[in-house]
This record gives structure tokens, sequence and C-alpha cells, in this order.
């Protein structure tokens, strides 16, 4: 006997229901997250009055770190650009600031590849900037921080410390 007539063809025959099956499972597979979301936006849209939405409680940690992030910066920025006696830029100065009249630096940077520097402080308040670097005179600028403006821009140019050649015995 042949071989084909011989095997079971009815496994090879595609029952008539599964291609119907098999496209209502792919529609109900794309369209129910649809129907989720639509949902979903919805009730958040028109939140229901006599059943306000229930937030979960925070623990004591997440409550905590979550007001670390709060915190606020400080309102001015005082930013500035460092020059040498060349007029190039000058990156590595050490920039301080204090408040006018004390003694203690709050706050310390060094100027980036481009010379530049930025300090955010506190506004209402009047500052020194001090601009430090070997070989250089030290450049001080005093620096009111108003309310009513954002930012004070600075731009300093160093002057270096000639140095006095010493004449030789004769």
């Amino acid at each position: 006997m042949n071989r084909l007539n011989d095997c079971d063809h009815s496994r090879f025959i595609l029952h008539p229901m599964r291609p119907l099956t098999t496209f209502f499972l792919v529609v109900l597979l794309l369209v129910a997250p649809l129907s989720v979301k639509t949902a979903f936006a919805q009730a958040l849209a028109s939140p229901d009055p006599q059943n306000p939405p229930q937030t979960a409680p925070q623990s004591a940690a997440s409550s905590s770190s979550t007001k670390k992030h709060q915190k606020s910066l400080p309102p001015f920025l005082i930013i500035g650009t460092v020059f040498n006696e060349n007029g190039l830029s000058f990156p590595g100065v050490h920039v301080r600031v204090r408040v006018n009249k004390e003694t203690k630096f709050r706050w310390e940077t060094t100027t980036n590849s481009r010379g530049e520097f930025a300090v955010r402080v506190p506004d209402g308040i009047q500052y020194e900037v001090v601009v430090h670097q070997k070989k250089y005179r030290d450049q001080s600028i005093t620096v009111a921080a108003i309310r009513e403006d954002v930012q004070k821009r600075l731009t300093i140019k160093l002057e270096s410390i000639e140095v006095g050649k010493v004449e030789g015995k004769k």
C-alpha cells in the first residue's frame, strides 16, 4: 500500500474553529489593554467626590528621603569667569565666598576648564568673593545678593606677582 494512504490525515486538517478562536484571542489581547487604559484615565479625570482617592501611607524612611529631595536650592547665583594676565581663561583657580565682614568662608569651588565658576547662595545678604591662585594677586569682589536679581555675573582678571630680580654681587 501507499504510505500516504496509510497515515492518518486528520491531524493535518485544520479544525474550522481554530482560526476563529485565534482571531478572537488576538483581538482580545489587543483591545483589552486599551479599554483598561481608557477606564483608568476616565477614573483619574473625574474622581468621585464621595470616595476620595486613597493614598498609601508612607513609611518614616521614605518620607524623610522625600523631604531631603524637596529642599530647595538657594535662590541667588554668583557666576563668573576668571582670566589670566594675557586675557585667556584660567582653569583650576580657587574661588571662595563668605558673608561680608565674616572671617570664615562658607562656599568654595574651583574654575572649570573654561575658567568659569558658579556658586548658589541665599539672597538678601552681601558676600565677598575671593579668587586665589599661586603666583597671582588675590582678587576680592563684593556682591550684593538682591532679591530682585537672580544672579550676578563676574569677570575677573588676575594680575601676576612680579618677582623682583636679585642682582648678583660683583
